[in-house]
């Protein structure tokens, strides 16, 4: 494993980052107002290629982590880099070119519900190009294709897809600007265990198809032992372990042991993605 992906070796990879560590936080700390820091030195590294878990319970700082990372928040003081280039103190114009490096997938698809598949997987790129409608539909429609969706589907509304339907319609939109990090915010909330599995599939073969950077915030440890290159436990605010999944479950914290534990998921049970188990 990466020395990056090591409660030792972080500290020394994050001062010095290399070409593959395509997002590093150094010592991120968020306070809103006196008493309340949300953050609390965060040291992070999340490598090209790789799918990284932040896992923890609900008040843990996993949201705001997110916004973060993704330059829709400023921290109170340390650095992030993003492919390199610390973004902390850009101008909001510099801060929307470094958001499009990122595609989201939100819980549940997050769709608009009064547009049109066509129109909302096509929203990034009237947003943010210049290029003509009929050059815009086909490119929803060849990514529709590679999603493997009808290209009839553009034509619906989010209401009459299935949900694994509308979560490759939310990815189609994520990949439109074709971005090389996937931000996954709970992307199986909600879901019962076999739909969760085919969500974790679907992670993992947006990876590969595309060789993207995947970034999942979670709560399900199931869903992190089947994905995670590395899995981060976010405890109020601090990093208290992280490792590979297995790592955390066996290591020498106690505290991720404990939070596994409780999660009442027997990850000896659990294969990654694509082992066939």
């Amino acid at each position: 494993m990466h020395p990056a992906y090591t409660q030792a070796g972080v500290k020394a990879a994050v001062r010095d980052p290399g070409p593959d560590d395509l997002v590093v936080l150094r010592d991120v700390k968020k306070s809103f107002g006196p008493g309340h820091e949300v953050l609390r030195g965060i040291d992070l590294v999340a490598r090209r290629g790789d799918t990284t878990v932040i896992i923890g319970g609900s008040g843990a700082g996993k949201t705001t982590l997110l916004r973060h990372i993704v330059a829709l928040e400023q921290p109170t003081s340390g650095d992030i880099l993003i492919d390199r280039e610390n973004i902390v103190g850009l101008s909001e114009r510099e801060l929307n070119r470094v958001r499009q490096k990122f595609g989201m997938v939100y819980q549940y698809a997050a769709l608009l519900d009064s547009f049109t598949v066509m129109e909302n997987v096509a929203f990034p790129l009237v947003e943010h190009t210049k290029l003509k409608k009929k050059e815009i539909e086909a490119r929803v429609v060849e990514k529709l294709r590679i999603l493997d969706l009808d290209p009839d589907v553009a034509r619906k509304f989010p209401s009459e897809l299935s949900g694994g339907m509308r979560k490759r319609v939310g990815l189609a939109r994520a990949l439109m600007m074709e971005p090389p990090i996937l931000v996954y915010d709970e992307p199986t909330s909600g879901l019962d265990p076999l739909t969760s599995r085919v969500v974790d599939d679907l992670i993992e073969e947006m990876r590969q198809r595309f060789g993207v950077t995947s970034i999942v915030i979670s709560h399900d440890i199931a869903s992190c032992f089947r994905i995670a290159h590395q899995a981060v436990l976010l405890i109020r605010g601090e990093i208290v372990a992280r490792g590979s999944p297995d790592e955390l479950a066996q290591g020498d914290s106690a505290v991720a042991r404990d939070f596994i534990e409780k999660s009442g998921v027997a990850v000896g049970d659990v294969g990654r993605v694509g082992d066939g188990r």
